[in-house]
């Protein structure tokens, strides 16, 4: 069994991805060729965004978004502690403070009332001025961005979206003027949202890839420039510095086959794998005594996950002693179910970081980092695979 099985998913893709590989091959344009721009308009309307820059991967949109927001020395961009390091990693890079905020333990995303106290730590603090909030859609599941966009309004802050895990997720929301419901997907939620196609995401590409999304038609050109090397009006008039940071052609013409897919199937797919994970996990646990407690994924009503992973949370009641979760994985691992711990060490306890000041406690990512285990999870995972994954689960408990 693949933990993400990629191979399976080429295969039912496969006579659509050679064509699309073996068009770009014949047509010579390898760099920012026409499946480029077709790419980012069929993105940019999927997402419900008017632009979207495609890039060379996650950490670069990031790093473009920030570039284009004017983040730099000085500044106090907030970033949840439990996530991948590249959402605080850019903002070193850019010469700004990452500030680490908590978690929701139910929903894994950035907590607004650490926020919050962060916020106000910084603001004491007097040296670094508050600039943007980098919210993660952490496995899959959008962040509460109607929460957050109140607090950086409130505070003259940016909202990026980092969407990285995000893409597909969505969040059903009230209309303006209240007159109704419609639905918003993920990287629409941010002044300016990002996303990976590293092979392993919702979207995934066959390497390295990235894009930006806002509306901001000003914010639009300065990525566009930043992402070749700070152009101009031309590849030779350099106007600023930048990057070297553009999606090959052959991965966007990857991407283009596997985003109808998604949106025909995909997405829905890994939704119903999810929702059978979810009953076999809960049913078993029911019925068998255990002294490890195992807590499904929890979804909000009104949210849609894109399912990037399946994480549940293992934990000892009070008094039962401790819990081995490397063991755990290694009796699954001998009986074929791959499983992945993301993530086992909280960003503020990372080595390149552990000489920052600490603005806000962060418990719940530290106790994240020790109880999370995520399951094998793709759109291609049959309901025996499932029952499978879930019974030696118990079993091996």
């Amino acid at each position: 069994m693949e933990f993400r099985d990629l191979k399976k998913q080429y295969a039912a893709l496969k006579e659509d991805i050679d064509r699309a590989m073996t068009e770009v091959a014949a047509s010579g344009a390898f760099i920012m060729g026409n499946p480029v721009r077709e790419l980012e308009q069929e993105l940019a309307e999927y997402v419900g965004v008017k632009h979207c820059l495609a890039c060379a991967n996650g950490t670069d949109a990031l790093t473009l978004a920030l570039k284009a927001l004017g983040v730099g020395k000085g500044d106090a961009v907030f970033v949840p502690d439990f996530t991948f390091f590249a959402s605080a990693e850019v903002v070193a890079l850019e010469g700004a403070t990452p500030v680490f905020v908590d978690v929701d333990p139910k929903t894994f995303n950035i907590d607004c009332k650490s926020l919050e106290d962060a916020i106000r730590s910084v603001h004491d603090h007097m040296t670094l001025r508050p600039k943007a909030v980098i919210a993660v859609d952490l496995f899959g599941q959008p962040a509460d961005f109607a929460s957050l966009r109140g607090i950086t309004k409130r505070e003259g802050m940016y909202l990026i979206e980092d969407g990285a895990q995000g893409f597909g997720g969505s969040v059903k929301m009230p209309k303006a003027g209240g007159d109704g419901f419609t639905v918003r997907r993920a990287c629409s939620f941010g002044d300016i949202s990002t996303t990976s196609f590293f092979p392993a995401k919702p979207l995934g590409c066959y390497g390295d890839g990235g894009a930006v999304f806002t509306d901001n038609d000003d914010w639009a050109a300065l990525i566009e420039s930043y992402r070749v090397h700070g152009k101009g009006s031309y590849k030779y008039d350099n106007v600023r510095i930048g990057l070297n940071s553009r999606l090959d052609t052959l991965q966007a013409a990857i991407l283009r086959v596997k985003l109808k897919a998604f949106k025909e199937h995909e997405l829905a797919d890994v939704n119903k794998i999810a929702d059978y994970y979810t009953q076999l996990i809960g049913g078993m646990t029911r019925f068998i005594k255990k002294e490890i407690l195992i807590t499904p994924p929890y979804v909000p009503e009104g949210y849609t996950s894109s399912w990037a992973q399946y994480t549940i949370q293992l934990s000892v009641p009070s008094g039962n002693g401790t819990f081995n979760r490397e063991v755990l994985q290694a009796k699954l691992k001998a009986k074929g179910i791959p499983t992945m711990v993301y993530y086992p060490t909280p960003m503020s306890k990372q080595t390149a970081f552990k000489e920052m000041h600490s603005f806000a406690l962060t418990p719940h990512a530290l106790e994240l980092s020790k109880s999370v285990l995520s399951l094998p999870m793709h759109p291609y995972l049959t309901r025996e695979d499932v029952r499978t994954v879930a019974e030696q689960l118990i079993y091996s408990i």
